[in-house]
Order: structure tokens, then sequence, then C-alpha cells
């Protein structure tokens, strides 16, 4: 027999997410073993994440997002969960995330630091406790942070890898991370990854001045509906945008910045000279 436990769905996130799950499958009018042959578990394991007694996990939100039709909506228990497990992450990024894994073109664009899924880790790490130095996260926070960028940086090596477009703000090279050691070894890798077929590495230089079309990291996925979802943040929070009125001008805008920056052999000989100390 399967519990029936009532939860307070404010005592955790955790309980939150059962307690959504329970409604949501109640709405339904299905029972735990219909939903668990949907997801591919047991009744009893339904019944363990929705009176909180298991904490879900990435693969089983996702399940339970094609089971319930919610894959890609606000309701999506994956976004629910990224959320939950990464509270210490800008609003609107987990959400980012789960569109990141799933692109087939990524185009970035940078200031002042080297995007995240170019960084070594000890670029992150050092970025990472600058934050924890500010008291802005704490220590823990700040291991989960880097732990997470090498995760998204792992999931882009697949059989059919997505197309990388990078427009750095020339002040991503000039600004010191972690000394002079991390700084070569991170440049290194920039070099290294613009050599990849898959990866298009540009630097936007200091005098393109008012050309710039962009003063704030923006990121812009194409999905395999070639849909377009577009990711930027502040100091505060982030926010992604699926309205197409919104994000194809961004996407323009963002063709426009790649067509004023360097092409990808003068961005890689200008990244090399500053590497060897020439200006």
């Amino acid at each position: 027999m399967v519990n029936i436990k009532e939860l307070n769905p404010d005592s955790s996130p955790q309980a939150a997410f059962g307690a959504r799950l329970r409604s949501v499958r109640e709405q339904r009018g299905w029972i735990q073993d219909h939903l668990a042959f949907l997801v591919g578990c047991s009744g009893r394991h339904i019944s363990a994440i929705e009176t909180g007694r298991k904490p879900p996990t990435l693969p089983f939100s996702r399940k339970a997002d094609v089971a319930l039709d919610l894959v890609g909506t606000p309701e999506s228990f994956e976004r629910e969960w990224r959320q939950m497990k990464h509270g210490s992450l800008l609003e609107g990024f987990p959400e980012y995330v789960g569109y990141e894994g799933r692109a087939v073109e990524i185009r970035l664009f940078d200031i002042g630091l080297i995007p995240g899924l170019m960084q070594t880790p000890e670029y992150a790490r050092t970025v990472a406790d600058g934050d924890v130095q500010r008291g802005s996260i704490t220590a823990e926070q700040a291991e989960e942070r880097v732990s997470f960028l090498m995760e998204r940086q792992a999931a882009l090596v697949r059989p059919r890898p997505p197309m990388i477009f990078v427009v750095m703000d020339e002040s991503c090279l000039h600004q010191a991370v972690g000394g002079p050691k991390v700084m070569d070894a991170q440049l290194q890798r920039v070099v290294e990854m613009a050599s990849l077929p898959n990866w298009f590495v540009h630097v936007s230089p200091f005098d393109i001045g008012a050309r710039r079309s962009f003063y704030l990291p923006v990121n812009v996925l194409t999905l395999a509906d070639r849909s377009v979802v577009a990711y930027a943040e502040s100091q505060a929070q982030g926010r992604v945008e699926r309205e197409s009125s919104l994000v194809m001008p961004m996407l323009m805008a963002y063709h426009q910045l790649q067509g004023e920056a360097l092409s990808q052999a003068a961005s890689v000989a200008k990244i090399s000279q500053l590497r060897k100390g020439s200006p």
C-alpha cells in the first residue's frame, strides 16, 4: 500500500517538489502506479518522492516532464529540480541550462570574464573564490558552481556536438584573474578551443566603440526545432526569453556584433601576442 502522508510544501524545496508532483498527478486522475509505469519506476518510489522521503533526480524529473507533457514549460519538473539543486545561481540560469543542454547552436557574448564554457577549472575557481571573499556565496556554493560548470562543459562533448559561436569583448583578455600562470593557461585554452571544428571564437576589440551591440552578457540558443531562446543577466538576476518578437532582434544584434568583431584568425593572433607580452 502506498504512503498517503500529507506534507507541508513550505517546509523545504524537496517537499514542494513532491507536493506539486502529487498535485499534478491527481489532477490527471492518475494513481501512483500509473505514473510509475510511464516514468519507469515503482509506485513506492513515486510515493517516496511525493512525501519527501527521497530526493528527485534529474533523470526522474525529465521523465516526469515527458509523462506529464511539461517539457520546456514554466511548470517543468526539470526546471524546478535545477532551481532546487542550484539555488545559489542567478534566477533564471538553471532554466537556461536546461535549454543549453539541448541546443544545436550556442551563441555567447561576454564582457570582463572569459565565457564560462571556455574557462579552465583554475580560472573558474578563482572567479568563484572572489564571490566567497565578497560574502555573496559560501565556500560550499563556490565549489558547487565550479562543479556545475564542469558538468556543463562535459555535456558539450557528445557524438553530435552543438556549433558554438563566441564573441568576447577585449576586456575578457585583459582582466587579470588568478595571476599570470592561471591567465596564460586560460588564454591557451581559448586558442585550443578555437581550433576545434565546432567552435568559432571572435574578439570584439576596444575600438569597436559605439558599434558594440550588447553591454551585458548575452547567450542565444538555437534548438533542434529551430526555435531560438535567449538568456541575459545583470548583477542581480538572469532571464530566459522565448518570445520570438523579443528574441529575434537579439539574434540579429548578435550577428551584427560578429560582423564587427575580429576574424577568428585575427582573434587567435591577438590572444597569442598577448600571451607573449605584446600589446
